[in-house]
């Protein structure tokens, strides 16, 4: 082992209960209520629901966020076991920082979809190829475990200096302060169109899963980012304690960003509900076509209750 894990095991066995138990043990039960919520959003959208060009996007960001969970669970159940090794800690790190990246290219993806079909509506009922959101979702995937590889590998013990470490963590540093800029850009923009517009975007339960969707991120979503963001601190082992304490803090509030998803959808998609109670399989597959709803409440023909045959808008 060499110096620099052994500061590393140091600095970990020299952190507070509030460190070692506290923050983890919150962070697990975060992501255990937040499994089953996305393993039904995975379900439905995968095999109950009409493929279209925003479901797409929610179900891959539904599969970043369940298996960023279940990493977050690997790692600390992991942690309190016997057999932990903080030397190990880079690896599950790694694959860490791979499924939260894609969330936030889902999520910037999701957003500027929208803004195209605000802005080109023309373009995008006519012209958008129908597999344009598959292609740009392996493209993020790719894009993701891309930088992901780079950063792990250039920050690893096989290179024996932390300048190349460094140049990697300025390299992906501005590309995430890019993509929330993007984010938070075609967010404002939806918003403006909706409020000051003279031809003012009508609220749908979209735009509402979307908003909900995007708060959250930025309330609990965020602070991971911008520990990856000063990861260049950590690469200089400079207040490296104070950097894993933070870091546990944001670990938590990403795992209630990502149980919180599924919550938002099944929310807004039975806010309001009017119909009748359904069967659970069939009432859970209605709620959360409604929450992906790009119509108006008073587009609505009539108060029946929608059919199963009823398919997401927004198919091009």
């Amino acid at each position: 082992m060499n110096q620099t894990t052994l500061k590393s095991d140091s600095t970990f066995h020299s952190l507070s209960a509030l460190e070692v138990v506290t923050l983890p043990v919150l962070t697990v039960i975060c992501a255990l209520a937040g499994l089953p919520g996305n393993v039904v959003v995975l379900w439905l959208l995968g095999f109950c629901v009409s493929r279209n060009p925003i479901s797409v996007y929610i179900l891959n960001l539904a599969t970043s966020d369940f298996l960023y969970l279940c990493c977050l669970l690997v790692f600390y159940l992991w942690e309190f076991s016997d057999y932990f090794n903080i030397a190990y800690f880079k690896y599950i790190h790694a694959v860490g920082m791979l499924l939260y990246t894609t969330g936030l290219f889902m999520l910037s993806a999701i957003s500027v979809e929208r803004c195209l079909a605000v802005l080109y509506p023309i373009w995008y009922r006519c012209r958008r190829p129908g597999y344009m959101s598959a292609v740009i979702c392996a493209l993020l995937w790719a894009m993701s475990l891309l930088l992901t590889m780079l950063l792990h590998f250039s920050c690893s013990s096989f290179f024996s200096k932390d300048e190349l470490c460094l140049i990697m963590h300025s390299v992906i540093g501005p590309c995430l302060i890019f993509v929330f800029v993007i984010l938070c850009g075609s967010s404002l923009t939806l918003l403006v169109r909706m409020l000051c517009s003279s031809r003012r975007l009508q609220l749908t339960r979209l735009y509402v899963t979307l908003g909900l969707t995007v708060l959250v991120f930025l309330l609990c979503g965020l602070p991971v980012g911008i520990m990856q963001v000063l990861g260049a601190i950590r690469a200089l082992e400079i207040h490296f304690s104070t950097f894993i304490r933070l870091e546990r803090a944001a670990f938590l509030l990403s795992s209630i960003n990502s149980s919180a998803n599924p919550i938002i959808y099944f929310f807004v998609g039975s806010f309001r509900q009017k119909h009748q109670q359904y069967q659970q399989r069939r009432s859970l597959k209605l709620v959360l076509q409604k929450a992906l709803e790009d119509v108006a409440e008073g587009e609505k023909s009539g108060e029946s209750p929608p059919q199963e045959s009823v398919e997401l808008s927004g198919s091009p």
